[in-house]
């Protein structure tokens, strides 16, 4: 079975594009997977979105619930993740002051990819088992 990128390509080389051409087709087919890579690459990324998938949390919660990390590197990535508009934080005029953070709709929008990455993850953890 073909990726899209794969048969998008071979379309071209039979509608006469040039190797040049080509190779400038797949570079502006690889720049948005790139941009996603940057946006969830590290250790956390992905654990902090999971952790925030089925309601919001305060930071000592998902502190407790994804293992290993530092509160540090917490923070750190949650303003990332805020930057690129994933998650939401929000401040409650308590005392002391209370805050959650929780995915926007458009980080909810990264559901089906985690799902892609965790089945493809089982299926190559089986195989790489079954060789064994």
């Amino acid at each position: 079975m073909s990726t899209v990128l794969e048969r998008e390509i071979k379309k071209k080389r039979l509608n006469g594009f040039s190797p040049a051409e080509q190779h400038s087709e797949c570079k502006k087919n690889l720049l948005p997977v790139k941009d996603a890579l940057d946006i969830l690459s590290g250790k956390w990324k992905i654990p902090i979105i999971i952790a925030l998938t089925f309601e919001k949390k305060r930071f000592k919660e998902m502190q407790r619930e994804i293992e290993g990390i530092t509160p540090k590197m917490l923070s750190k990535e949650l303003k990332e993740l805020e930057i690129n508009q994933l998650v939401k934080r929000t401040v409650y005029d308590t005392l002391p002051v209370t805050v959650e953070y929780s995915l926007t709709n458009y980080g909810k929008s990264l559901h089906k990819v985690i799902e892609e990455l965790r089945t493809w993850g089982l299926q190559h953890r089986k195989r790489l088992l079954s060789k064994n």
